[in-house]
């Protein structure tokens, strides 16, 4: 039987990455966790076994952390770019380049320690980047991000067959972890002041609104962002529905009126939407 290769992609993944800035007073922490992958003209090494245009990954991995000694590294995006454009620009094979970056916050203990941190975890940062023949896309989102409210949240008139046991209520607990990805419309943005801008109106506009379902929540989450922030050409949103049930107290001779609940892992619904700006 006749075969050909296709689209075919190849990289490092997860290099993790730590720096430490010694000439700031106090001292900042840099760190990222950095995949690379590159698509060019590699067909004969998967067909012939020749590998003369292949960079190794170990290549990558260690322009990782020259990149990172060489000038401060800046917003994860900024990062992004400088290693994309590298490896477009100085490997004659490669075609284009994709970096995706996951950030972690270190905060300084008690606010102010000069040299000791601990890690925010409430909120990885992640940029996605891609450089090719037709220039560069850049993208930027925050991952995992748990988020709750206890009001003004209701989930009901769902259609209902012969396996629906789930009652309709007007007040329930709503909550998520939160993983959204936005499109950059340009390259030349304040990085860090937009995606400080996106989270801060994803967050809001999640405790504002009346939810009627997660559907309906994430639809103003993203609509928010897009008609708040004039950097973001469109914004991707996933939203596990992480399941509060209310506990059953009768036996114990207790009533239950919305206060106690178990919070459970696993089924759990999945919510994903991309809501983009009107005409493309």
């Amino acid at each position: 039987m006749a075969h050909a290769l296709g689209h075919n992609t190849y990289g490092k993944s997860g290099v993790h990455l730590v720096v430490v800035d010694r000439d700031a007073s106090p001292h900042t922490v840099v760190d990222l966790t950095v995949d690379i992958r590159l698509e060019g003209d590699f067909g004969a090494a998967h067909t012939d076994g020749d590998n003369t245009a292949v960079v190794p990954t170990d290549t990558m991995r260690g322009t990782v952390f020259a990149f990172a000694r060489a000038k401060p590294v800046g917003a994860p995006e900024e990062f992004g770019l400088r290693l994309a454009r590298h490896f477009v620009d100085t490997v004659p094979a490669v075609q284009a380049a994709r970096v995706g970056l996951r950030s972690t916050q270190w905060t300084r203990i008690g606010g102010d320690h000069p040299t000791a941190f601990v890690a925010d975890t409430s909120v990885i940062r992640t940029a996605d980047v891609r450089v090719g023949v037709g220039g560069a896309e850049v993208g930027a989102g925050v991952a995992d991000v748990a988020v709750l409210k206890t009001a003004d949240s209701g989930f009901s008139d769902f259609f209902a067959d012969a396996y629906t046991t789930l009652a309709d209520t007007d007040d329930r607990l709503l909550a998520t972890r939160m993983t959204a990805d936005w499109r950059y419309r340009a390259v030349d943005v304040d990085w860090n002041a937009a995606a400080t801008e996106v989270q801060s109106v994803l967050l809001r506009s999640f405790a504002d609104h009346h939810s009627a379902s997660l559907q309906h929540t994430l639809y103003a989450m993203g609509g928010a962002v897009i008609d708040q922030c004039d950097d973001v050409a469109d914004i991707h949103l996933l939203l596990p529905n992480v399941h509060h049930l209310l506990v059953d107290l009768t036996p114990y001779g207790l009533d239950n009126d919305n206060r106690v609940f178990v919070a459970t892992q696993e089924p759990y619904g999945v919510i994903e939407a991309t809501v983009v700006r009107d005409g493309g």
